[in-house]
């Protein structure tokens, strides 16, 4: 039987449950904290602290948290980060219900949520493929599956639910989520248990956050994938930043309209998660993951251009669609090639890198709007991913994955080897 005929395990439906869940209330206080800030004042800048809190841990603790993950057993992390999320969001129910509700109060239960995030998708990443055996056609089932619930419940489903909720009561979305996240916890819990890696010689947790990084820098095919998002980001906030202004000033877009766009993104998104796998099995992972980089340079050259709403709205699902299949194939190849001990560092790593880019490209998209037009701040990003795409096609070649994928043999179990019994890797250009 082969892989793509190969069942994916009981364990996996828990988790993929677990995580749908968690999703939707995701969706829910993600539209709920703004409309909550907004209920408090009206000032821009109070706005963007709470929405920027929510990030903070991964700038902060991301390599850290990920060398954390690496020490603790999977499993547990993850119920206990949702369980202790569920208990934070009861603080600020309880605040609403007595009206003493702040903005500094809101921003910390932001932080503390991302935080609670960095840590159970971290431990996420690093237990499904322990899961999976590292088997590559069942990770990227897995990843398409969880990739495609989470578009729909944190993306279609939890906002305007979490809108809804909202008017009857400003606790209501809150302790909404705060039962989303201990289904998940409770589901979590039951999951089966995964060998744990090979405890590596006693270090400090800044020396194997170090480590971690560097892996990710020395290896070809990892940097790769790191950088497609890094890069990516810097395009997508750059455009994000201006998006609603183009669409109103340009294509004569109203608010309802401007929702409509969006969805149409996001039903992209969908159908590139649902596709990502076929591709990869047609194309190659490493060719397919260049198709659908220069499908997003395109798509965003498209949108640039647009001359009415219809065409924008389908640019912009085109582009949903290669970023979903690529949120698929990328950590599905990483999950895959990265020994077990590692696997937390790497994910954190990479997250991190992204999460850092995108306020530049915030910034970016802001200024050359301010200096030249409009339109420019589409056009750049949409030069800055084409140009990507043509340095990482060779890291992430058909060859390169394929020699990633033989390293990381056998395919049996788990790799729980110790850094010392390490396949050698190539490593990248100018790095020792």
């Amino acid at each position: 039987m082969t892989s793509e005929e190969r069942r994916l395990p009981a364990g996996f439906g828990r988790l993929w449950t677990a995580q749908t869940v968690s999703s939707l209330g995701d969706g829910v206080t993600h539209a709920a904290l703004p409309l909550l800030a907004l209920t408090l004042t009206r000032d821009p800048m109070a706005l963007a602290v709470v929405t920027a809190a929510g990030t903070l841990p991964w700038l902060l603790f991301g390599v850290l948290g990920g060398a954390l993950v690496d020490r603790w057993d999977r499993r547990r992390t993850m119920w206990a980060a949702d369980a202790a999320r569920a208990l934070l969001l009861v603080i600020p129910a309880v605040a609403a219900v007595g009206d003493v509700l702040s903005i500094p109060l809101l921003a910390a239960v932001a932080f503390l949520l991302g935080l609670g995030g960095l840590f159970f998708d971290t431990a996420a990443t690093a237990y499904l493929p322990d899961l999976l055996r590292r088997d590559p056609a069942l990770l990227e089932r897995a990843n398409s599956r969880l990739r495609g619930s989470q578009t729909a419940m944190s993306g279609f489903a939890g906002p305007p639910a979490g809108s809804a909720l909202l008017a009857l009561g400003r606790a209501v979305p809150l302790l909404t989520d705060a039962v989303s996240f201990t289904l998940s916890a409770l589901l979590v819990r039951t999951l089966p248990a995964v060998p744990r890696p090979v405890p590596e010689a006693r270090e400090s947790l800044l020396r194997q956050a170090r480590a971690g990084a560097s892996y990710v820098i020395r290896d070809r095919v990892l940097l790769g994938l790191a950088l497609r998002p890094a890069v990516g980001n810097i395009s997508f906030l750059a455009v994000e930043t201006v998006l609603a202004l183009f669409a109103h000033e340009r294509l004569g877009i109203d608010t309802y309209g401007f929702g409509l766009l969006l969805t149409a993104e996001a039903t992209g998104g969908l159908l590139g998660a649902g596709t990502a796998s076929y591709l990869g099995r047609r194309l190659g992972t490493g060719t397919a993951l260049t198709c659908t980089a220069a499908v997003e340079g395109l798509a965003i050259l498209g949108l640039a251009a647009a001359p009415n709403p219809y065409a924008a709205g389908l640019a912009l699902a085109v582009c949903g669609a290669g970023m979903g299949a690529t949120m698929v194939l990328a950590p599905s190849l990483r999950q895959a090639i990265v020994p077990a001990h590692l696997m937390g560092r790497v994910a954190s790593t990479s997250r991190m890198l992204a999460m850092c880019a995108a306020p530049v490209g915030a910034f970016l998209g802001g200024w050359l709007a301010t200096a030249y037009d409009i339109r420019t701040p589409l056009y750049a990003a949409a030069v800055l991913l084409l140009a990507m795409t043509a340095v990482t096609a060779s890291m992430t070649s058909n060859r390169r994955v394929e020699a990633a994928l033989r390293a990381a043999a056998p395919a049996d179990g788990p790799d729980t080897r110790p850094a010392s019994e390490e396949p050698a890797r190539e490593s990248a250009p100018g790095v020792s």
